[in-house]
């Protein structure tokens, strides 16, 4: 499932996002890099009439591109290719505007690229940047991508892990109200993040003995209990089950003063307890070029670290720099995991 070890080449899925937004141009930005196709073959999936307009609209370069309504047999060499979703019913581009219609074409074209990576005609999945609120308009109680694409790979243990060079950061909770937060903080949940975390900077970044730190959950990890209890029962306990499976695991750490002194560089991955906790840090050391990686997925999927940027859409404003790192990001690891598998088949016929 996820990778075809028979392709000599990787095929990276592209989704387009949501149409009204900046996904379509970062992604025409990044196609117009030649040296995107010396590494993989990309797989646009999205509106052919949606890259057009945003091509139109921003004076920006349409590449050459063999448009299909399904993935060809025989890939053609050296050619883009795009596979038209909702072709008769292509919603027109509002730029800035949050429609249902929007919402809808994006999601359609992530379930179109996720089925291909299942299927093994893709090796790895790209998402440019949809819109929350119009995929709840369009009538998806999915709160995002993470969660719809793990529903579609019937995946139950995963976490969103922001990546940029050596700065890794999952998350135990995600897209939840702050409110919500401190129920969800169990020492179950965290050791399954570790656990997660572990198993992919093993697998998808070749760490074999990864060292990840513990944020605390309440200011000054609690202050020895003046600040709150959870960091005493629940985190260190979760913390030394840890390690008494074999992990190297760290903490808690106050929160505040982690990231400001430098103390993530002594580490191969940082685990924060809810959402801003890790992106505030993360997207201020490394907003530009910033990937969001799905871990413990049954396939390969980054997307850039920004949203749709409605307040840009359509200027020809936005770099693509953060959607170009989400692209090697994923053929990386998909490359890698590719290895791995030809290695385990390799050792299990000899």
């Amino acid at each position: 499932m996820g990778i075809d070890t028979g392709r000599t080449r990787l095929r990276i899925a592209i989704t387009l996002g949501d149409p009204n937004g900046i996904g379509p141009e970062i992604v025409l930005k990044c196609l117009a890099d030649t040296r995107l196709v010396k590494f993989f073959d990309p797989l646009v999936v999205g509106s052919a009439a949606v890259l057009e307009a945003h091509a139109q609209a921003m004076d920006l370069p349409l590449p050459s591109l063999l448009v299909v309504e399904r993935v060809p047999d025989l890939w053609p060499e050296g050619q883009l290719v795009l596979l038209n979703v909702d072709a008769a019913s292509s919603p027109k581009v509002q730029f800035g505007k949050v429609t249902p219609e929007g919402g809808r074409l994006a999601m359609k074209a992530v379930e179109q690229a996720v089925r291909l990576c299942l299927e093994g005609q893709a090796d790895a999945l790209v998402t440019a940047p949809i819109s929350k609120e119009a995929i709840a308009l369009a009538g998806y109680t999915d709160p995002g991508h993470t969660e719809f694409i793990a529903r579609l790979t019937k995946s139950v243990r995963f976490t969103m892990m922001m990546v940029a060079d050596g700065l890794r950061i999952g998350l135990v909770t995600g897209h939840m109200p702050l409110g919500e937060v401190p129920k969800h903080v169990t020492q179950a949940a965290i050791l399954e993040k570790v656990e997660i975390l572990h198993q992919s900077l093993v697998q998808d970044f070749g760490i074999d003995r990864p060292k990840i730190a513990v944020l605390g959950l309440n200011p000054h990890a609690g202050d020895g209990g003046v600040l709150g209890r959870e960091e005493t029962e629940i985190l260190l306990p979760a913390i030394a089950a840890a390690c008494r499976q074999g992990y190297l695991v760290f903490g808690p750490f106050p929160a505040d003063s982690f990231f400001g002194i430098g103390a993530y560089r002594r580490y191969d991955a940082v685990l924060a307890m809810y959402h801003d906790q890790g992106l505030v840090p993360f997207k201020t050391l490394a907003f530009e070029s910033g990937v969001n990686y799905t871990a413990g997925l049954p396939i390969v999927r980054t997307s850039p670290d920004h949203g749709t940027a409605y307040n840009i859409a359509g200027q020809g404003k936005a770099s693509p720099e953060s959607m170009r790192s989400a692209l090697y990001l994923a053929w990386d690891i998909a490359r890698r995991r590719k290895e791995r598998l030809a290695a385990s088949f390799t050792t299990a016929a000899s």
